[in-house]
């Protein structure tokens, strides 16, 4: 089993001229570098959790009714598994130094990956346009605590957003559109330091709650519920799974990043600090600020936002505020330009590249009115519920197929082949077993979506899909051999799973 130094000889010596057009371009190639360190992967989740979003998940765990101690445990708990499977999905795409919607070649074979990429790009494509106008929101605020003339601006307007909405929608898609339009190097240059500053203006915002409100007025218990046993016990599973399912979409394209990590071993301690320690200690800040705004104004506030709009100073309001803009920026680009930008261009390489890719979503997310979206929460309810019932299965495949069919190997040159001669060609570029896998399991998360009697167990959609979908697919390929499919011989180029040192 060769150790880390003969895989990177290997991918050195590697030569891209017998790559199919029809799957290259220099955006989807394996990275010859691979630069990133630990603290590049730490600075990624903190880009993910300092969100809007995550600060209002964080908040409302403390609110079930559950002691500090069991809502700690259910954080600890969850985004452990978080931990573990980021370092399990980081591997492959690590290894050869290609994004997520490559290794599925793997799986699905070379054209089916475009199957769960498009999946994958299509539900980043949807939340891309929320998270960019809920960016726009906050911006307004800034611009209205400046300028009050501007107010006029905030009626009529058309599509269902006033004039300055538009405004300030158009200029947060530009800004984001700018760090993305630089390139991997430049978002990777922009979450280093996003993710920090978003720590500054917390514990600081932190500091002037209990300052205001005093030590007696933080509770680490938000809820006055008497819960039974057996409920706080449903509540405790509950929470737990929501971690992971709030992580889920990140999750499945984490090789998006994980392509550029140096060695596991860096990722693997980039995990550790972004996942539960940063995930733990941000939530711990959240229900200080929130149990403080209790005490301050008579009620929970879980919208940052509106927290930091309460302090007097308008410069430190203003300031709050940007950074908070800036977090949004952070997980968006993360999040939900990335993965459409490498899955978009999986699908054509030739005529879409990483830019082109984001940018459809971007126009995309203009397109869908996402504020209208967003107003309808029945709609975003089912629709988003709907796509999520995807992410599980297709995890799960992606994992059995490379750790238990094919036993952490995977051949980067056939990644690239589009004959059938090639190791992942099966039948016209289409695994029919994972395929075949992949349906059922979907269908299984829809129902309980749809299904009134259902929908309690639709907050374990991902549990639920990675265990049905990755059953399905060892039971469907349960005859083919370790690093060999059927009617392929062994490729001359094998990358398989690094030394237990590394």
């Amino acid at each position: 089993m060769p150790d880390y130094r003969d895989v990177q000889n290997i991918k050195a010596a590697g030569s891209n001229a017998g790559y199919s057009p029809r799957l290259y371009n220099e955006d989807l190639a394996p990275d010859r570098h691979q630069r990133w360190n630990w603290y590049n992967i730490f600075s990624f989740w903190m880009s993910d959790v300092h969100s809007m979003g995550g600060y209002v998940v964080a908040a409302s765990f403390f609110a079930l009714g559950l002691a500090s101690w069991q809502v700690l445990l259910c954080l600890l708990v969850g985004i452990c598994i978080v931990q573990l499977c980021a370092n399990l999905v980081a591997r492959p795409s690590q290894m050869a130094g290609v994004p997520y919607a490559v290794v599925c070649r793997q799986a699905f074979g070379v054209f089916g990956a475009n199957i769960p990429a498009v999946i994958r790009g299509l539900i980043a494509f949807a939340w891309y346009g929320i998270q960019t106008w809920l960016a726009a929101n906050a911006l307004m605020l800034v611009a209205l605590k400046f300028w009050p003339s501007l107010t006029p601006l905030t009626q009529g307007g058309a599509l269902g957003l006033s004039t300055l909405g538009w405004i300030c929608f158009a200029i947060m898609w530009v800004l984001q559109a700018m760090v993305f339009w630089h390139g991997m190097n430049a978002i990777k240059r922009f979450i280093d330091i996003a993710g920090p500053a978003v720590y500054v203006v917390m514990l600081a915002l932190a500091g002037w709650i209990v300052y205001k409100a005093g030590p007696n007025g933080i509770s680490f218990t938000l809820s006055s519920k008497s819960l039974s046993s057996g409920e706080q016990a449903w509540q405790m599973v509950s929470a737990t799974a929501l971690v992971v399912s709030y992580f889920s979409g990140p999750l499945l394209n984490f090789g998006d990043f994980a392509r550029y990590g140096k060695s596991m071993g860096e990722i693997k301690r980039g995990n550790l600090w972004g996942l539960p320690f940063n995930f733990l200690l941000f939530s711990v800040v959240t229900v200080v600020i929130v149990s403080g705004t209790r005490s301050l104004f008579g009620r929970m506030i879980t919208d940052p936002i509106e927290t930091v709009s309460h302090v007097g100073n308008d410069i430190a309001v203003a300031i709050g505020l940007l950074t908070m803009i800036t977090a949004t920026i952070g997980i968006n680009i993360v999040a939900n330009f990335v993965s459409p930008a490498f899955d978009f261009s999986n699908c054509a390489p030739q005529k879409i590249s990483f830019r082109t890719g984001g940018m459809i979503a971007a126009v995309g997310s203009v397109l869908l009115t996402p504020w209208n979206l967003f107003n309808s929460p029945e709609l975003i309810h089912y629709t988003l519920d709907v796509l999520g019932a995807f992410i599980g299965p297709l995890f799960g495949i992606l994992l059995v197929d490379f750790y238990l069919v094919n036993r952490g190997r995977i051949s980067v040159d056939d990644l690239f082949n589009a004959t059938p001669q090639g190791r992942y060609w099966y039948r016209n570029g289409f695994n029919p077993k994972a395929i075949g896998a992949l349906l059922p399991s979907v269908a299984i998360g829809v129902i309980m979506v749809i299904v009134p009697a259902l929908q309690p167990l639709a907050s374990f959609n991902w549990f639920i899909g990675v265990l049905t979908g990755g059953l399905a697919y060892r039971w469907l390929a349960r005859h083919e051999l370790a690093g060999i499919r059927p009617g392929r011989s062994r490729p001359a180029m094998v990358i398989q799973k690094e030394s237990a040192s590394q």
